[in-house]
């Protein structure tokens, strides 16, 4: 793909050396429910967020792939990191997406500016000369402490008062309130507090049909001429979001190995924990549960990305192959994560254990939208009967 050689990943060599501080401030992190600058800082020298951006506004417009390689890298030390820098960074390619003139305001003040989101369809539009007026309060805005700018989902409202259209509208800092209302019990650092808009004028530029983008046909596709921005949001965001849970399981197994080698049980007979078949079947289902969900994940990517990168048509089976495996992904993940935890014993629950940190985390980004897995698996159930899918997440 375009950005790298292949098995190459030049973030990912900065980024590793980025880890050992990350994972030291991660108990931190939880407890205060704040990352901090000093974290966005290293991030943003390492290229992290460039990674999906435009050429054209200083980007490396590279290798999904390569960008969920360092997604699940910094996910596994500290699940929040991992979460802020999946959902800042994917935002770098969906800005992508939009008519340039909305790619000039956000990165002309500089090829380092992040967008927020929230993209539930929260807010009303209003149509009006040149635009739309947006009101709304949208909820679980991760990282959108450190965005200038943030992407909202809003309904557009006809004359009759009724839904009309399913949009994204793009909103500068001023014109939006953060409300600091975020407290959970997992992903506890990511601050996903809270946007406040009130009849904030959106000009057309800064507006997109969920519709269109859907089909493809995105008006940043005239400027960005890339195989990146011919992919669908639907394979792209969904599995930014799955590499961050990936990740959290990927780091609680290392966690488990490392912590369990030298264990001696206290219980049911005692002796060294690494003799108990039990424990070295757990960590051998862990093992290939995370494999699998790499492997299958990033193989979609790669076979929609051949497609693009010919400029021809993606099959609807593939799209919807995309989704079904990221959703088993996020699945595969938390089924590796579960029998870690099951099997690790008391100590574990101590909070701010790093297993115990791990299984909030990942159970808290399994309930993101993008991983309602019975919705996704029945999509590809009815496209693999020739039955009509139509979802603005495939």
């Amino acid at each position: 793909m375009s950005g790298s050689e292949p098995g190459s990943n030049e973030v990912l060599e900065g980024v590793r050396k980025l880890l050992p501080g990350i994972a030291e401030r991660a108990r931190s992190v939880d407890e205060k429910g704040r990352i901090p600058a000093e974290t966005v800082r290293e991030l943003t020298a390492a290229g992290v967020f460039r990674m999906l951006q435009p050429t054209r506004y200083g980007g490396a417009e590279g290798d999904p792939v390569a960008f969920y390689e360092v997604i699940r890298a910094i996910s596994g030390v500290c699940g929040s990191t991992g979460w802020v820098s999946a959902i800042l960074g994917v935002h770098s390619w969906h800005l992508g997406l939009f008519a340039d003139e909305a790619q000039r305001e956000v990165w002309d003040a500089g090829p380092d500016t992040l967008v927020a989101s929230s993209y539930a369809p929260i807010g009303r539009l209003t149509p009006v000369d040149g635009g739309y007026e947006v009101t709304g309060r949208w909820s679980f805005s991760s990282g959108v402490e450190f965005a200038s700018w943030a992407l909202l989902g809003a309904l557009v409202v006809g004359a009759e008062g009724r839904p009309v259209d399913f949009m994204t509208v793009l909103v500068p800092k001023d014109d939006y309130e953060i409300r600091e209302v975020w407290d959970s019990m997992g992903l506890r650092g990511t601050a996903s507090d809270d946007i406040v808009v009130e009849g904030a004028f959106v000009p057309e530029h800064r507006a997109m049909r969920n519709f269109e983008q859907a089909q493809l046909r995105n008006p940043g596709r005239k400027v960005n001429t890339g195989p990146l921005y011919r992919m669908p949001f639907g394979t792209i965001f969904t599995s930014t979001v799955t590499a961050s849970v990936i990740g959290m399981a990927a780091g609680c197994h290392d966690h488990y190995v490392a912590r369990m080698r030298d264990r001696i049980r206290l219980s049911l007979g005692g002796g060294r924990f690494v003799e108990d078949p039990f424990a070295q079947v757990a960590v051998a289902r862990a093992a290939s549960e995370i494999d699998a969900a790499v492997l299958q994940t990033d193989r979609n990517i790669r076979d929609i990305h051949t497609f693009a990168a010919r400029n021809e048509k993606i099959p609807m089976e593939l799209r919807l192959r995309a989704r079904r495996d990221q959703v088993r992904g996020t699945e595969r993940a938390i089924e590796a994560i579960d029998v870690l935890f099951k099997t690790a014993g008391g100590n574990s629950l101590q909070r701010g254990n790093p297993i115990e940190r791990a299984w909030r985390d990942a159970h808290a980004g399994s309930l993101h939208v993008a991983n309602e897995v019975e919705h996704a698996l029945s999509m590809w159930g009815r496209g693999i009967f020739g039955l009509k899918v139509e979802d603005n997440l495939v």
